[in-house]
């Protein structure tokens, strides 16, 4: 396997693809090359956390969340700072969404569903005692160990740019419409640990039901739904399911069900493990006042690749579903917000025949070395579709290439790549035994 003439890397850490996106901050692979352990590395603009006057609520959510070492949330190892970026390094859990589960097998049986929902619960209810809000619990940000544990990701690192006012309350409504409680959406200030529990009673729906409990394609709908607790549990929950989904899903924050109730509830208590961990462990958190300083001495080296990233064996292991292309095109992948295939064009032809063929689509390209990013110029369901696309060199003569939803509506994008796919048939690599019928 052939080598980039310079490898990206970020002090000790070599730094691989990008695994997740958001508004303020992007999520790459990394490996410590000290160690060998796999990390992910959680990238912030400094320009940005200045402009938005971010850098004392950054520093305060990274200092409490290294204090907080749960089995059922994403550990925070360490933080590192260049000149122009904040780099938080984050347990690197290998299992995969929780709602893949539900994508591909459909609903779950409430055994099953209730293990989840407590480890979700024990995660939630131990950082609302230290003061922490995910104020964004959602699908994305539920991962599985490999192990097949619960991982809540970005717990207070997720609502970056939430303010606390004089009255205690946070006031700007943020989060996925579809799992954000109706007090958070009226704009008269909400309480962290109540909405918190809104999304966790939708979560728990999905997980039974298999669908959501409160959807419309008319925003101004959806959002009458939510006001109004405007939803019907199916016929095969049971009375305990039903019964505490209700009482999550108050659209009264005032008498919404507590975590001290849930923990005492019928339903939630069969087979109920607490969460046993050792907190002793002392956090060092000098690093998270060091990134903030702008001496050398603090400061880590951040090298960029001139060429296409080559993949090492480890992550090409956990990618090489992926690399079967009746993955590509069958429907039930529909819901995926990524997917990769390979091909043995080289790299600058296969960034050529992207751009080619998506600039009839109405996508707007931008390119930077073998990555590039699409966007829609026509706003679809959720605002402008964009898309972010990286080659990656798998050998010398072979690439894979992986296309991922960055932002907008996850149908739309399933709709775009469908169209992309046509005009990419003579770069994608075919093996000879390969169903091609799905074309």
């Amino acid at each position: 396997m052939s080598h980039p003439k310079i490898k990206r890397r970020i002090g000790k850490y070599e730094v691989g693809r990008t695994i997740g996106e958001g508004t303020f901050a992007k999520v790459k692979f990394a490996r410590n090359s000290d160690t060998g352990q796999a990390v992910a590395i959680k990238i912030l603009d400094k320009d940005k956390v200045l402009k938005h006057k971010m850098a004392e609520q950054i520093k305060r959510e990274i200092s409490t969340m290294k204090l907080i070492k749960h089995p059922n949330v994403v550990r925070i190892y360490e933080v590192l700072a260049s000149k122009t970026k904040i780099f938080i390094v984050l347990e690197f859990v290998t299992g995969g969404e929780l709602f893949d589960k539900i994508v591909n097998n459909g609903r779950m049986r409430e055994d099953e569903a209730r293990k989840y929902f407590q480890q979700l619960i024990n995660a939630v209810d131990y950082c609302h005692s230290r003061g922490v809000f995910h104020r964004d619990l959602k699908p994305e940000n539920l991962l599985l160990d490999v192990a097949g544990n619960l991982k809540v990701s970005d717990f207070g690192l997720s609502a970056l740019s939430q303010q606390v006012k004089d009255d205690g309350l946070l006031h700007t409504a943020c989060g996925t419409p579809n799992y954000v409680a109706p007090e958070v959406l009226n704009d008269r200030g909400y309480d962290g640990a109540t909405a918190d529990l809104w999304s966790c009673g939708v979560i728990l729906f999905v997980l039974l039901a298999g669908y959501l409990p409160f959807d419309d394609s008319n925003l101004a709908n959806l959002y009458r739904k939510i006001s109004s607790a405007e939803f019907r549990c199916p016929p095969w929950l049971s009375f305990g399911a039903m019964k505490l989904i209700t009482r999550i899903l108050d659209p009264n924050p005032e008498t919404r069900i507590t975590v001290a109730e849930i923990l005492e509830d019928e339903w939630f208590k069969k087979d109920y493990k607490p969460s046993v961990f050792d907190e002793k462990e002392d956090a060092n958190l000098d690093d998270v006042e060091a990134v903030f300083k702008d001496s050398e001495e603090h400061l880590v080296t951040e090298k960029k690749e001139e060429q296409p990233v080559a993949m090492n064996a480890f992550e090409l292991i956990s990618m090489s579903k992926g690399l079967n292309l009746g993955n590509l095109f069958e429907v039930e992948q529909g819901f995926k917000r990524e997917t990769r295939f390979t091909s043995t064009s080289p790299a600058n032809e296969i960034i050529h025949k992207i751009e080619e063929a998506a600039k009839p689509l109405g996508f707007d390209v931008h390119k930077k070395n073998y990555k590039m990013r699409l966007e829609n110029l026509k706003a679809g369901r959720k605002g402008n579709l964009k898309v972010a696309t990286e080659v990656f060199q798998v050998a010398p003569s072979l690439h894979m290439v992986e296309v991922r939803k960055a932002k907008g509506d996850t149908l739309e994008f399933y709709k775009f790549y469908k169209n992309l796919s046509t005009s990419l048939d003579d770069v994608v690599w075919k093996r000879d035994d390969e169903d091609m019928k799905e074309k």
